[in-house]
């Protein structure tokens, strides 16, 4: 049980406080409701672009991370296509330097052409490094646009080309900070050895003053069900095939999630798994195999994903996976492998809340999906799943009319 409390500034911005007085450090975790579904399809690329503008200065704040470290701090952050999350930890005598930084590039950014020109170019080198000169660095940039049509999760974080992010105006950037970085778009988690009412008294001192603005409704358009199957053959310079295997499935609030979660887990999670006892260890037909889903707040997708051997072809290899994808949906998980998959999901669970960071990262995630206490009854959504729904969702789902697959060939050249 994750013990907090929350409150609201009137400006909008919702505040949670998890009190741990087994550590010295103290975490600030800020999570921003927006992600890259919220990009115009011309211009993406965009929020992981202002994670690292949020660290150029702001309007009172030349440098960021040098305040940080003087008080024996450390940051970081991530983008993905529903939520931007920042979060730091540092001495909890400290933690007023917290409030200091991260109010003022709320209020605002320094919006200076040195560093979008900075941090656009660090962005397109990622994008180089990562996705267009790395093996395997593009799939999803090919596998996205397979499976979604219309939603924007058809483009990846990163965004759709680089030209979206190096033709990046100075009006655009201004745009969209002032659309989603603002008080009643953010989610503030203070976490450590301090009291609640200091953390009240800070959060008014430090957030209070900003001005609130009204949260943007979105409209993002719904994908369609997908009706046939859906291929892409690409060759690359690679040292081995692979293939991608992905279903669309339900939405994470949706309560099939859990079911689809711990179908991953049942093909794939950990060497007793299926795809690798059957399919590595005793077939041989694949060198690694993976089965996970996405976890988007829309609709996401399930995915398999493997290496075949040399020497196996890509169609036989479908072949295999599909026969282990027709076995979950039509025979029941027996009680014994379902408990050890239960148990399994609750270690996990319980060691991602060990530590003071993963708990407030935990708490704005799911207050973002609705009620930071979704925290504290997680566990019992897993451990009230049945054989039953598993095969129901399975045989659902994971069926051929919803299915995309990429077969990412090595080239010969």
């Amino acid at each position: 049980m994750v013990e907090f409390n929350r409150f609201k500034l009137d400006n909008g911005l919702t505040v949670i406080h998890h009190l741990d007085a087994s550590t010295p450090i103290a975490c600030m975790n800020i999570l921003y409701d927006v992600g890259a579904r919220d990009e115009h399809p011309e211009n993406t690329g965009f929020a992981h672009l202002f994670e690292h503008l949020m660290f150029g200065g702001s309007i009172n704040i030349e440098n960021f991370d040098e305040p940080l470290q003087r008080v024996g701090g450390e940051n970081n952050a991530f983008t993905n296509n529903d939520i931007t999350n920042y979060y730091l930890t540092l001495p909890v005598e400290n933690i007023e330097t917290a409030f200091w930084l991260e109010s003022d590039r709320m209020l605002s950014l320094a919006f200076s052409e040195k560093s979008l020109e900075v941090q656009r170019n660090v962005v397109i080198e990622e994008f180089k490094q990562r996705y267009l000169n790395q093996p395997y660095g593009d799939v999803w940039l090919l596998l996205r646009p397979l499976a979604y049509k219309v939603h924007p999760y058809q483009w990846n974080t990163i965004g759709k080309e680089i030209r979206h992010i190096e033709e990046a105006t100075m009006d655009q950037v201004k745009s969209f900070f002032h659309t989603h970085y603002h008080p009643s778009n953010a989610i503030l988690v203070v976490a450590g050895n301090i009291s609640l009412d200091k953390v009240k008294d800070l959060s008014q001192k430090w957030f209070g003053p900003i001005p609130g603005r009204a949260k943007l409704k979105r409209q993002l358009p719904l994908e369609p069900k997908q009706n046939e199957a859906r291929v892409l053959d690409v060759q690359r310079k690679v040292p081995s095939d692979a293939i991608y295997c992905c279903w669309h499935m339900c939405s994470r609030l949706d309560k099939a999630y859990h079911n689809f979660d711990l179908l991953s887990d049942v093909l794939s999670n950990g060497h007793s798994s299926r795809l690798y006892q059957t399919l590595v260890k005793e077939k041989e037909i694949f060198s690694e195999i993976n089965a996970y889903v996405s976890g988007d707040n829309d609709p996401g997708l399930f995915v398999i994903s493997g290496k075949p051997r040399n020497g196996i072809s890509l169609e036989l290899a479908e072949q295999h996976i599909m026969e282990e994808v027709e076995k979950i949906k039509t025979i029941l998980v027996d009680d014994r492998e379902l408990q050890k998959l239960k148990n399994k999901a609750e270690s996990v669970f319980i060691f991602s809340n060990m530590n003071v960071l993963n708990k407030a990262m935990n708490l704005a995630f799911f207050e973002w999906l609705g009620d930071a206490n979704g925290l504290n009854v997680e566990l019992e959504k897993y451990r009230n799943i049945t054989a039953e729904n598993l095969l129901e969702t399975a045989s659902q789902f994971l069926v051929d009319s919803n299915k995309s697959t990429l077969y990412y060939r090595a080239s010969n050249d």
